[in-house]
């Protein structure tokens, strides 16, 4: 379970993100923030020592540059003199030590895949690799090579391709009245749901992805005329087929249904699929506490897209001509009180609790974001599978800071729709009081459900202070992780700063839970 990449560009302490594998961040020396590095950046200074000349880099020459003082990396293709960086890295000079000289674009991609590598080291560009670095085979996927079928019709058949391939991908069709489109997509899955479908309609550009385990099936093109915004998608979940209908802009017959793109009808494992943005508009900023804020953002009303619990999207900003990018978790807008039925809002916002820190370049931008601003929005990612939650009896969840955000869904979902939970508990760890995040309403949940219970427990208490105190330990997850039965079947999740999932995840194990028992959201 505790399989999450690591993330780069943190604000300090930074809890927000869930992913997938985990590495401990370096603390940085006075100076070497990111700002920093973007000033440097546009210092004018030469990063690369070749005095802006770029060059062919042959493997072998690759190869000399491979000590701190002398680092050349490459990622597809491309090849970046990252010395001066060193000091700047999040992850420290030994992560970046481990591509020194090689061919680095499989780690990046295990660690840093959200990362826009080209504007975070554009002055630090050497060149391109003479003869390009053999990469691994490509997953099967579908041709372009008969469009007119493609385009008017169900796929071709695909010639010397196993059985088991086949009867795996996916396949579209299409048909039109006078005033709509219908793109009809066979997923061939019985289990097809709403959070593994994304539509994004921009202008004439139609983009359809469709999850199937951990491959992702895509359908691009630009429509042959223009659409209204208002787009329709019908899910059949037992039959696994998908309707997307469009309407026309103008009552005219449509002799295709558009020109496909480089990825169309193209069926690949998600990693190697790249993250796709839409721009959403900010429509309310609330405060939780003293320093966290509540931002609701808006999808566009030609998108289709639900993030499933326990995953996260990315933000990204354009700060001082440089991308950043942060992972961060959806939440609700507040917490459902009452369970009698499952809790849906119009799938048209997206909500998430940020804690803006002072000297935090992102979050700072965020702040200083106006209601009806735009930024950019991510495809959802992580690992997290509801059914860990389905066939637990207890549900405990460990949380420090902002690191509640991913327990908040999974909150709902299991006081809503697991019937065999006997017990809830959150344990949530905090400095004071009044950073604890939704008190109240976990309070008042607490009373509401006899299943739920929540342990509030403070490192820097002021003397008024009666609940527990202290920081993660085993004895503290000794006095409150306990199964209600001697063979109940348990979920720990835990998330917060890393040292403190990486030092609770040890406690719970030499306290005799197995790893398939613990699933740690990874900062």
């Amino acid at each position: 379970m505790l399989n999450v990449p690591p993330q780069a560009f943190p604000a300090p302490g930074s809890q927000q993100r869930v992913s997938a594998g985990g590495r401990a961040k370096v603390p940085l020396k006075p100076g070497r923030s990111l700002m920093d590095w973007i000033r440097l950046t546009k210092s004018g200074k030469d990063l690369t020592g070749l005095k802006g000349r770029l060059i062919e880099v042959t493997e072998d020459e690759l190869a000399k540059h491979n000590k701190k003082e002398d680092c050349w990396i490459c990622i597809r293709g491309f090849v970046y003199n990252v010395t001066p960086y060193m000091e700047y890295h999040p992850g420290g000079e030994d992560e970046l030590m481990k591509a020194a000289g090689t061919d680095g674009t499989d780690l990046f991609d295990q660690v840093h895949r959200w990362v826009n590598y080209e504007s975070m080291l554009k002055e630090c560009l050497v060149g391109r690799m003479a003869v390009k670095p053999i990469a691994a085979p490509k997953e099967i996927s579908s041709t372009l090579s008969e469009e007119k079928k493609q385009l008017n019709g169900m796929l071709p058949e695909k010639k010397g391709l196993g059985a088991s391939v086949k009867d795996l991908t996916p396949s579209y069709d299409w048909f039109q009245t006078d005033n709509l489109i219908t793109i009809v997509i066979y997923t061939k899955q019985k289990d097809m749901n709403a959070e593994l479908v994304i539509v994004d309609c921009q202008d004439k550009r139609l983009r359809g992805e469709i999850i199937v385990g951990d491959h992702s099936y895509l359908v691009e093109l630009d429509l042959d005329h223009a659409v209204q915004e208002d787009m329709a998608v019908n899910i059949a979940e037992k039959v696994g087929k998908i309707e997307i209908i469009l309407k026309k802009k103008d009552n005219v017959h449509w002799k295709m249904l558009g020109q496909p793109l480089e990825s169309h009808n193209t069926f690949i494992k998600r990693t190697d699929r790249g993250l796709f943005y839409r721009k959403c508009k900010l429509v309310s900023k609330t405060e939780v506490t003293h320093d966290t804020k509540l931002l609701c953002l808006m999808l566009p009303k030609s998108t289709h897209l639900h993030v499933p619990i326990g995953q996260h999207v990315y933000l990204k900003k354009n700060i001082a001509g440089t991308e950043v990018v942060k992972p961060y978790t959806p939440v609700l807008p507040f917490l459902p009180l009452d369970f009698k039925e499952p809790f849906s809002h119009d799938g048209a916002h997206i909500y998430l609790m940020i804690k803006i820190y002072s000297c935090g370049l992102f979050t700072q931008a965020l702040d200083h974001l106006q209601i009806g601003d735009y930024i950019s929005v991510s495809n959802p990612e992580g690992n997290f599978k509801k059914s860990q939650v389905q066939t637990s009896e207890d549900l405990f969840l460990l949380a420090a800071g902002t690191g509640f955000t991913p327990m908040v869904k999974l909150l709902n979902f299991a006081l809503t729709e697991v019937s065999c939970l006997r017990t809830v508990k959150l344990i949530f760890f905090n400095k004071t009081e009044d950073d604890i995040l939704w008190r109240n309403q976990l309070e008042q949940l607490a009373l509401k459900d006899e299943r739920f219970e929540v342990q509030f427990i403070l490192s820097q208490p002021t003397k008024d202070w009666v609940g527990k105190q202290g920081k993660i330990s085993s004895s503290l997850l000794s006095e409150f992780v306990k199964r209600s039965r001697r063979d109940s079947k348990v979920l720990i999740c835990i998330c917060g700063p890393t040292p403190f999932t990486e030092q609770g995840v040890q406690y719970l194990k030499d306290l005799g839970y197995s790893q398939e028992e613990i699933h740690a959201f990874t900062a």
